[in-house]
C-alpha cells in the first residue's frame, strides 16, 4: 500500500508487528495530510439589521471528511501513535455516533490499520455509508448507554486500541497553538474591523474543542468569552449549572454530534464562561434559517451554535453594544437529508420549527428581539468584576 511518498508494508507477515520506522512513516503521512489541507474558511455573515455586530462562521464542513471532527481525529491518531498505542496493523476502535468515526476511518485507511466504529443503531445511513467508504466497519448496538463498554470490549477482543475520544479529546490537541482551531480563528480575524471577538460559541460533544478554545483564550490573555451551546437532552448543562460531574441524562440527544448522556472526561467546565440549553425545535429552526441565508444546508449542531449566537447578538443589540461573534459550521446538512430536513421525520417526532423560524427571521431582518425562552447560566468562578479585565 502506497500513499504519497510513504509505503506501508502492513500485509507483509515477515515484518515485525512493531517497527519504529512504521510509526515514523504513519506520523509523517498524517502531518503531510495537514500540510496539503488548506485552512477552513471564516465566513462573515452580513446582517444589515444588526449594525455594529459582526458575525463570523468558521466553516469546518470543508475538511476532507466534511466536519469539525477531522481535526479531532487527526489529533487522536497522532496522540496514540506518539504514545506507542498504535502499531503496524493495530485495529483501532472508537465509540462514535458518526462524524468522529467518519474522520477516524479516513486516517486509519491512510496509515493502513483496521478501523471499527461502535455506534447506536439509529445513526443516520449517510454516516454509516461514509464510514464504510473509508474502509471502516460499523458495529451497531441497540442500547446507546453501552457505547463505551462495548467499544472497550471490542478493542480487547481484537487486541486493538480503543481511541476513546471522550477521554482524550481535551489532551490530544495542543491548546497553546500549533494552528489549532482557535489560533486559526484569531489569525483569520486580524484584518477585520473588530479582530478580537466578544464571544466564541461552541457546542459540546466530547468537550475537547471547547477545552482547547477556553484554555487558549486564557493562555493568550484575550478578553473573549466562551459560550457553550448544549442541546435539549444532554448532561453537560446540568453539570455546569450545579458544578456536579455526576449528572446524567437518560434520553439520547436528537442532535447528532453534540450532547452526551454523561459529563464526559474531556469536558472542562472551568474554562467555560456561559452555557445555554437550546431546545431541539429551536436548533432545527436555526439550522433552517441559516441554511437559507448561506444558500446551502448545514447540520443540526450548527443550528444549536447559531441559535446561541443569535441570543448573544440580541443581548448586545438591546444594550447598544458593538462587537463581533464567532461560531462554527460543524458539518454539512447533506448528511441529514433523511432526518432534520425531512418533514415526515419531524412530524413523527412532533417537531414544528416554524414559529421559531419566524422569530429568528424577524430578528435577522428587522432587529426584533426573539421572545422564546432559553435556559442559560454563567460560570460564577469566571465572573468578571468591575476592576478585572474586560
Amino acid at each position: 500500500m502506497s500513499i504519497g511518498r510513504t509505503s506501508f508494508n502492513h500485509n507483509n507477515s515477515s515484518v515485525p508487528s512493531f517497527r519504529r520506522g512504521w510509526v515514523d512513516e504513519a506520523v509523517a503521512a498524517i502531518e503531510a495530510e495537514q500540510c496539503r489541507t488548506a485552512d477552513t474558511h471564516l465566513i462573515r455573515l452580513i446582517v444589515p439589521a444588526l449594525a455594529g455586530i459582526d458575525i463570523y462562521l468558521k466553516d469546518e464542513s470543508t475538511h476532507p471528511t466534511g466536519s469539525l471532527k477531522h481535526r479531532l481525529a487527526r489529533s487522536l491518531f497522532l496522540y496514540a501513535l506518539c504514545n506507542g498505542q498504535i502499531h503496524e496493523g493495530t485495529p483501532v476502535v472508537e465509540a462514535s455516533s458518526g462524524s468522529t468515526a467518519v474522520s477516524e476511518a479516513y486516517f486509519a485507511q491512510m496509515i493502513g490499520v483496521p478501523f471499527y466504529a461502535v455506534m447506536p443503531r439509529t445513526t443516520s445511513a449517510e454516516k454509516i455509508a461514509a464510514i464504510e467508504h473509508y474502509g471502516g466497519k460499523c458495529h451497531l448496538i441497540d442500547d446507546g448507554r453501552a457505547l463505551y463498554s462495548e467499544a472497550a470490549a471490542l478493542a480487547t477482543r481484537l487486541n486493538g486500541h480503543y481511541m476513546d475520544q471522550f477521554t482524550f479529546a481535551e489532551r490530544a490537541t495542543d491548546w497553546r497553538g500549533n494552528n489549532n482551531i482557535v489560533e486559526s480563528i484569531f489569525t483569520q480575524l486580524k484584518g477585520e474591523p473588530r479582530p478580537v471577538p466578544d464571544w466564541i460559541v461552541m457546542g459540546a460533544g466530547t468537550g475537547g474543542t471547547s477545552a482547547t478554545i477556553g484554555r487558549y483564550l486564557r493562555y493568550r490573555q484575550f478578553p473573549t468569552q466562551l459560550c457553550i451551546a448544549d442541546v435539549e437532552h444532554s448532561a453537560f448543562f446540568d453539570c455546569f449549572r450545579y458544578q456536579d460531574r455526576s449528572r446524567t441524562c437518560e434520553r439520547p440527544s436528537l442532535i447528532e454530534g453534540v450532547g452526551r448522556p454523561r459529563c464526559e472526561p474531556s469536558f472542562v467546565p472551568t474554562v467555560v464562561d456561559r452555557m445555554m440549553k437550546i431546545p431541539d425545535v429551536a436548533t432545527i429552526a436555526a439550522m433552517n434559517v441559516l441554511s437559507r441565508r448561506l444558500r446551502r444546508p448545514v447540520g443540526g449542531s450548527t443550528g444549536t451554535n447559531f441559535l446561541a449566537l443569535c441570543r448573544l447578538a440580541s443581548e448586545m443589540c438591546g444594550a447598544g453594544q458593538a462587537g463581533s461573534l464567532v461560531t462554527l459550521i460543524c458539518d454539512s446538512g447533506e448528511r441529514y437529508r433523511q432526518t432534520y430536513y425531512k418533514p415526515e421525520w419531524l412530524k413523527a417526532r412532533d417537531i414544528d420549527p416554524t414559529p421559531y423560524e419566524a422569530e429568528l427571521i424577524l430578528f435577522l431582518e428587522a432587529g426584533h428581539l426573539p421572545g422564546f425562552p432559553i435556559a442559560d447560566v454563567t460560570n460564577p468562578l469566571n465572573a468578571r468584576g468591575a476592576a478585572g479585565p474586560r
